[in-house]
């Protein structure tokens, strides 16, 4: 009965909108496909888009201190890097990102790092492209430093300023689909308090198109209350940083020696 009454007042709005009684006449119209932009909208209404500017703070720490110096040896001859920020919703987490290579620019010269921000939903990608944020969003998250530095302000709102902009870009993916490019090569994925949404059999699904997405070498950075244990064999905890999860070689060895035999 909770889970419904969540669900009626999610898409509350919705239904006055379309002037729809009741959320029984709701899934009568999408099951009769009467209105095919209907799902779309109901799917918009029902995501929870909850995010901010460096949020929880201590995972981007944990970048900086353990996964990005680890990569930046790695990487060296080649100096690329590419992040995928899964389940992104207005970009503030992908932008943050930005920001913190931003801050290091001397360290990061002459490297390409690619930052991909996706979610499921047009109207936040759509957003995120724009990077434009209230004096809300702007504030929650970022000292007034960073404002300064990382925007401008014009009639709609506080705008990443184009230096910044250009170096994330965005597009509508569903974490069940095939992984965006470049499959197998992202080094850094952060798929975090996205996972909780998903029932166990989607939650395995998706785990399985992670682990396909990320570098041999590469971390899975989940939300602070997910994790693998229990949800796939294809990934393991970090052992020296929590929060980070790779890929577990030992059962991908164990099958190549087997098929070897």
């Amino acid at each position: 009965m909770s889970r419904r009454w969540r669900i009626e007042t999610a898409l509350s709005a919705l239904l006055r909108e379309r002037s729809i009684a009741t959320l029984d006449e709701l899934i009568t119209i999408l099951v009769m496909g009467k209105e095919p932009g209907l799902s779309s909208q109901v799917v918009e209404a029902l995501l929870n888009n909850e995010t901010y500017f460096f949020r929880d703070r201590t995972p981007f720490d944990t970048l900086a201190r353990h996964a990005l110096p680890a990569l930046a040896a790695k990487r060296a001859s080649k100096k690329r890097l590419r992040i995928w920020s899964a389940g992104c919703s207005t970009g503030q987490e992908a932008y943050s990102l930005a920001m913190m290579f931003a801050d290091e620019a001397d360290k990061w010269r002459g490297w390409t790092v690619d930052i991909l921000g996706t979610d499921v939903s047009s109207c936040v990608i759509d957003r995120a492209r724009a990077g434009v944020y209230s004096q809300f969003e702007v504030q929650r998250g970022l000292a007034i430093t960073q404002t300064v530095r990382w925007f401008e302000e014009g009639g709609d709102g506080w705008r990443i300023i184009e230096p910044l902009r250009r170096n994330v870009r965005f597009q509508v993916h569903n974490l069940l689909d095939l992984p965006p490019q470049p499959a197998g090569g992202f080094d850094i994925i952060l798929c975090r308090n996205v996972l909780l949404y998903l029932c166990s059999e989607k939650k395995a699904q998706a785990f399985d198109r992670l682990s396909s997405a990320m570098a041999e070498d590469g971390w899975l950075m989940l939300g602070a209350g997910e994790t693998v244990i229990g949800q796939t064999k294809k990934l393991v905890s970090d052992t020296k940083v929590r929060g980070l999860y790779r890929l577990d070689h030992r059962k991908n060895d164990d099958r190549r020696m087997a098929a070897q035999a």
